[in-house]
């Protein structure tokens, strides 16, 4: 990517295609392409036990971007279930808000609890 400033213009050319933009559409691009990665949610679906009496639970939680994978979602919910008493048996998968919809249903009262 290179990028010529030209007054209160600013070229920027990407690839093939160069666009002209006033400097704020600028910052405010390069800001959003930044971010976008950065502001994409990460969820985990669960299964958490309690003892005495035996009680399991299929749950929905939100994650931070850094743990969005199985291993890394567990060292996050693992304190978290804890606090009430529950023990994580496992991280099932991790996904974006698109799956949510599908698990909302099963995890119930369980669903974004966590």
């Amino acid at each position: 990517m290179m990028r010529l400033l030209t007054g209160r213009l600013a070229i920027l050319a990407v690839g093939p295609a160069i666009l002209a933009v006033g400097p704020a559409i600028l910052a405010v691009g390069l800001v959003l392409a930044m971010a976008g990665p950065a502001a994409a949610e990460c969820f985990a679906d669960y299964k958490a036990k309690q003892d005495r009496p035996l009680r399991l639970h299929y749950g929905v939680a939100q994650v931070t971007n850094d743990n969005c994978s199985r291993r890394a979602a567990a060292g996050e919910l693992a304190p978290r279930l804890s606090q009430d008493g529950w023990t994580l048996l496992n991280v099932l998968s991790t996904f974006g808000p698109e799956g949510l919809d599908e698990r909302r249903q099963s995890a119930g009262a369980y669903f974004l609890r966590y």
